[in-house]
């Protein structure tokens, strides 16, 4: 029979506490091999040394409880190492953010800086500045698109930009415009190859045109969009559904220079 430790002999080859142990016990985390039912004295087996090790040392790098648990209960070095960097980003997450106190703290006792400061205003735009950079955003957008050889940089910029030109559309514009922002931003994810934001946003255009009842064109073009979003997600299935109600939809449009644009980005669907 092994030789069983005693919890005082335990915790001091352990490096952690008898209250610790206790409490442990009282977690279940670390059982102690032997309980007294009489005394309630603890014993525990040399093997679980390590165990107890493990736990005293991710206790001192804080470690949470729950996550010591989880990872005690894996034996796959790859899986502890996820688990243990979920908590190093946390880590370095609360010390940028101490970093960034610090540095206030500092202001404040060397008087650089008042202990109440007044926010910063947000920028006002008078709206016919606001329509304009909307406006021109926009069509920068379209010249990115176009662009058959676009750098990794030029589509980080056609992202910023159809997300900027729908944000001063959603300050100055009609459900129309904000409509339109939303299809193009499905437009540019699409193109990218990104899908689950392309449906996101396609959505949303078809979901303005639906409550504010627009324009027969629009909802065409919505479910354009929606059809080319599924295709770049790679449900061909949904994809085809949606473009059969494009292609319905454009027979609808009486006006013939938006019946061509919609009928245009039509034929250039993946499906």
């Amino acid at each position: 029979m092994d030789e069983l430790i005693p919890i005082g002999r335990f915790a001091r080859l352990s490096g952690l506490s008898v209250g610790a142990l206790r409490h442990y016990d009282e977690l279940d985390l670390l059982r102690p091999a032997e309980t007294d039912g009489w005394t309630g004295y603890r014993r525990y087996r040399r093997e679980q040394l390590e165990t107890a090790r493990t736990i005293a040392r991710l206790r001192e790098l804080e470690v949470p409880l729950d996550e010591i648990r989880a990872v005690l209960a894996v034996d796959d070095p790859d899986e502890r190492s996820r688990l243990l960097a979920a908590h190093r980003a946390r880590i370095e997450a609360r010390t940028n953010r101490l970093q960034r106190v610090l540095h206030h703290v500092s202001q404040v006792v060397d008087r650089r800086e008042p202990i109440v400061t007044k926010p910063p205003a947000p920028p006002e735009l008078d709206p016919v500045t606001e329509r304009a950079v909307a406006v021109g955003l926009f069509n920068d957008v379209w010249t990115l698109l176009e662009r058959p050889d676009r750098s990794r940089e030029q589509d980080d910029e056609m992202v910023h930009a159809a997300h900027a030109s729908r944000y001063h559309w959603g300050v100055v514009g009609e459900p129309l415009q904000r409509a339109i922002g939303e299809w193009q931003c499905a437009r540019v994810y699409a193109t990218l190859g990104r899908g689950e934001p392309a449906v996101h946003h396609g959505r949303r255009c078809l979901e303005i045109a639906e409550e504010h009842e627009l324009e027969r064109w629009l909802f065409a073009s919505a479910f354009e969009g929606l059809a080319r979003a599924h295709a770049a997600a790679g449900d061909r299935r949904t994809a085809e559904e949606w473009k059969g109600r494009a292609e319905a939809a454009v027979r609808d449009i009486e006006e013939p220079e938006e019946r061509q644009i919609v009928e245009g980005d039509i034929a250039t669907l993946p499906v």
